[in-house]
């Protein structure tokens, strides 16, 4: 049954471009809503996926398909806050989250102690030569 429905979320997840698909380039903003959650205190001094050291403190985030460097503009839809964050990590690891902020820029948008918010993420890709 766990196999069935891991085949479902990802025949699922690759059609629909977002969280699991691939992404395309293009010159034109891309805007994805989702659950946006927030790193813990035990990831501050450890390395990120593209070799950086992680700090709690500067606005960054981890996505699990787009192209490190890419900057992202994050809304809390609940209240109506924006951070624009730069993605130096791959995550979360989990279907139910499209991106994972630092601390940082969680209290930028007024979700740090809930945990989970509702955002909408707005990028632009480079065209590819």
């Amino acid at each position: 049954m766990k196999t069935l429905i891991f085949i479902l979320f990802t025949l699922f997840a690759t059609a629909s471009g977002e969280p699991g698909g691939k992404i395309t380039n293009t010159s034109d903003p891309i805007t994805v809503k989702g659950k946006a959650t927030y790193y813990a205190n035990k990831f501050h001094g450890r390395r990120t996926a593209n070799g950086e050291v992680f700090s709690n403190k500067k606005l960054t985030a981890a996505h699990l398909k787009l192209p490190f460097g890419t900057m992202v503009t994050v809304t809390n839809v609940d209240n109506g806050r924006s951070v624009e964050v730069r993605v130096n990590d791959r995550g979360p690891h989990s279907r139910f989250y499209i991106i994972d902020l630092s601390q940082a820029a969680a209290k930028k948008i007024g979700m740090f102690g809930k945990g989970v918010a509702n955002i909408e993420m707005t990028y632009t890709l480079p065209k590819r030569k």
